[in-house]
């Protein structure tokens, strides 16, 4: 079974940091394309960051330029997000994505066949 689950989000101030993690229980996890998405109510689910399979491509949103940064750990299964200086714009239900097509990722929600369940990322003033 493939399963994908995220860790590591909760409340923080503006400014603050966080680390999520995204588990990801998937044979051959070095070739899957991976991505973190979110979404907030009334909205749809948007791009936040992306990589290919070895991560040496990566794709970090406009909004996310400069304090996110999306890594991988083959070894291990994981997909992480670093988080700095927060926004209160940054709160969201946060995914992790993945796919079998892992060459080149994608910011396209429809090309990631396995989702995780999200998590909250809270980020107050």
């Amino acid at each position: 079974q493939v399963e994908l689950v995220e860790s590591g989000g909760g409340w923080v101030q503006t400014g603050g940091s966080l680390r999520l993690s995204c588990a990801a229980s998937i044979r051959a996890f070095s070739t899957y394309a991976v991505a973190w998405f979110r979404q907030v109510p009334g909205k749809e689910r948007r791009i936040v960051a992306a990589t290919n399979w070895h991560g040496e491509l990566t794709y970090i949103a406009d909004d996310g330029k400069g304090r996110f940064t999306i890594s991988r750990d083959n070894a291990k299964g994981t997909l992480f997000l670093q988080m700095n200086r927060l926004q209160p714009d940054d709160s969201a239900i946060y995914y992790c994505a993945a796919d079998e097509r892992g060459q080149y990722y994608s910011i396209l929600p429809s090309n990631y066949k396995y989702w995780g369940q999200g998590i909250q990322v809270t980020v107050s003033s």
